[in-house]
């Protein structure tokens, strides 16, 4: 058996983990590399296939509900050619959002800052009412943009809210497999808007699909206990409960798990 193999061998573990010289490790390392540089012209590949994907004009005029008033569709652009919506679940009554979505909100100001000035614009939207997630956004310090479509269908129309009735139906389906369970769920969904200001659908992900947005997995995918969770997500919490949280405060790991 080879040293380069043998030092990745998957039985291995932190107790009982190969340790070799420099040198040894230093041939393990570029054999690796190899690999990691066809996943990332793998990616690439994929990514252009994702831009090749068609589209679907959007016709309906959907209206929100946002801090200043009424806000259509094409006002979430702000005058970008490009949208990025995530689907936050947040559904009414709800005291707080989603522990998994909130996990995933921590990291989309940051990239805000560098992204908006690339003509992509991004807005959550959720299906409770505005003034019901107003006070959690504020306590969570979030600035994003962030929207009710309490009085639309927008939910329903992009599959991430699931009736009672659609369920029993068969008509429900998340992550484009038929969905079991009504309520809320997450993802994004991609739009562009051309100079006639007609709005195109491109693109929806969900379940661990917005992952590459989580800056937070792919610096502990470095780390030599990786993820370190017994399901996906299960260890998230809001970010000013880690002290006191017994628990995951969502379902987002089921879901991440099927995925």
């Amino acid at each position: 058996m080879s040293t380069q193999s043998s030092t990745l061998e998957p039985e291995a573990t932190l107790e009982n983990h190969p340790v070799v010289s420099r040198e040894k490790w230093l041939a393990a390392r570029k054999e690796l590399l190899k690999k990691e540089k066809e996943l990332y012209r793998t990616r690439d590949r994929l990514c252009a296939q994702r831009r090749e994907l068609p589209w679907v004009k959007v016709d309906e005029n959907y209206i929100f509900d946002g801090p200043e008033g009424k806000v259509t569709l094409s006002d979430l652009f702000r005058g970008r050619s490009q949208l990025i919506i995530y689907h936050f679940m947040f559904g009414p009554g709800w005291k707080e959002g989603c522990g998994g979505c909130s996990f995933l909100c921590d990291h989309f100001d940051s990239a805000r800052l560098h992204f908006e000035h690339r003509d992509v614009a991004f807005a959550a939207v959720s299906r409770a009412p505005l003034a019901e997630f107003a006070g959690f956004k504020k306590r969570m310090g979030w600035k994003f943009p962030w929207v009710s479509s309490a009085n639309n269908d927008f939910n329903y129309d992009y599959h991430v809210s699931f009736t009672e009735e659609q369920v029993a139906k068969g008509d429900a389906s998340y992550n484009y497999a038929p969905e079991t369970e009504a309520g809320e769920s997450h993802g994004m969904s991609v739009f562009y808007k051309n100079e006639a200001g007609e709005i195109f659908h491109t693109y929806s992900t969900y379940a661990r699909g917005g992952e590459e947005a989580l800056t937070t997995f792919m610096m502990m995918d470095l780390t030599p206990k990786g993820r370190n969770e017994e399901g996906t997500m299960s260890w998230v919490r809001l970010h000013d409960t880690y002290d006191e949280s017994e628990k995951s405060p969502c379902g987002c790991s089921s879901k991440e798990d099927k995925a």
